[in-house]
């Protein structure tokens, strides 16, 4: 079967076509600027990337020229659309309607809906691509694939706030967190790199990137994770600030004249590593400052890497011990600055990072030595992959 996975933000929808036998990428591609003027990068697999300008006016014109490039003569990889089978859509936020991946029927969308104000900027895109690929493939299931439903089998004492319980009861507040999807594949790997059974097993993910969150999975299951009612909750991230004294909010408010929106702002587009090494959020930009001696650029790549090490040491207490952390996305795969910074903190848990194992990025490899009492493992994620398994196995 062949699977078209699709992602769909505000303004841009990325997209994936998957052979589910082989599991190879047949096509991806990018559409950017919907509304405004359009641009989509597609790239079929063993062709040339093609850039194609063209009005996107709409979403469903953004998908209708996805469809078109990939049953185009020259850049396509199927004559017709008859060949796909299913659409996985991944949907951010889920809230506590939804523990597992489901199809999508007017039922399941009118629920998604309901979660809007829990993910305002996200769950309206998801539903505007879903409703798109609905309009331009009738009778082909569709697929929705929760961000926040990997993290439903969280227990009452990991997810509650410390608030009046009628915030929880009226309108949902607790911790949901995000990344499931990729904290879900990452997790099922490292269970087979441990021997293949999920009962007994502990483990730490620590998903990297420019948003970031780490996870407990004990026994295969989410038990508690850094993000919360929303993904500004937990480590210092690319511009998010992460974990802070609530009371900031309004000191900065009082002291640089600012409504709660424009705080919100700060927290979560000038914070994080961009606002603390007034450099940036890309860390290969931080990395070259630190190495020509930049000072706050080595205190923020260390901030970062110490909030993670607590994660992980808060969430080896929470499991009774742990047995494999794992680093994944593009910091985790691809820092090994970083990596090291964290596993240095680790050595209460009998994990040391071996640096020639450690001196790689993107590949899956054991980073910890020979020695080491607990695994650290170097897992790259791949959450299109993750949407289109899903979706073979709830259309079969």
């Amino acid at each position: 079967m062949k699977v078209l996975v699709i992602n769909c933000g505000s303004s841009s929808l990325k997209y994936q076509l998957i052979d589910s036998e082989t599991e190879e990428v047949l096509a991806k591609g990018l559409c950017e600027r919907i509304g405004i003027d359009g641009r989509l990068t597609h790239k079929p697999e063993g062709k040339d990337k093609v850039v194609i300008d063209a009005a996107m006016p709409t979403h469903t014109a953004a998908v209708s020229l996805v469809l078109k490039e990939l049953t185009d003569k020259e850049n396509g990889v199927i004559s017709s659309l008859d060949e796909i089978g299913a659409v996985g859509h991944r949907v951010v936020h889920g809230g506590e309607k939804f523990a597992c991946s489901t199809l999508l029927t007017d039922e399941v969308l009118k629920a998604i809906e309901e979660c809007n104000d829990l993910a305002p900027l996200h769950n309206p895109a998801n539903l505007i691509g879903i409703n798109a690929c609905k309009e331009l493939m009738p009778g082909v299931p569709m697929v929705g694939v929760f961000d926040t439903a990997f993290h439903q089998t969280m227990p009452k004492k990991a997810y509650l706030y410390g608030l009046p319980y009628e915030y929880y009861t009226k309108y949902g507040v607790r911790r949901y967190g995000f990344h499931g999807t990729s904290h879900s594949f990452v997790s099922k790997r490292a269970i087979e790199l441990l021997g293949g059974k999920a009962e007994g097993t502990r483990i730490v993910v620590c998903h990297l990137g420019n948003g970031a969150s780490v996870c407990a999975v004990k026994d295969g299951k989410s038990i508690d994770t850094s993000m919360g009612l929303t993904p500004l909750e937990g480590l210092v991230m690319g511009t998010r600030s992460g974990d802070i004294d609530p009371a900031i909010i309004e000191f900065i408010a009082q002291k640089e004249n600012l409504t709660l929106s424009e705080v919100m702002n700060v927290l979560n587009k000038k914070s994080g590593v961009e606002g603390l090494s007034g450099i940036g959020s890309d860390f290969r930009d931080l990395e070259n400052a630190a190495n020509e001696g930049n000072e706050q650029a080595r205190t923020t790549q260390e901030v970062f890497s110490y909030r993670v090490a607590k994660y992980v040491g808060a969430y080896a207490a929470a499991m009774g011990g742990v047995d494999a952390v794992v680093f994944t996305a593009g910091i985790g795969e691809n820092d090994s600055v970083i990596r090291k910074l964290v596993g240095e903190h680790l050595a209460f848990l009998g994990i040391k990072i071996d640096d020639e194992k450690n001196n790689c990025r993107g590949v899956e490899r054991i980073i910890s030595t020979d020695d080491s009492k607990a695994l650290a493992i170097l897992i790259p994620t791949n959450e299109e992959l993750a949407i289109a398994r899903e979706t073979v196995a709830l259309v079969k």
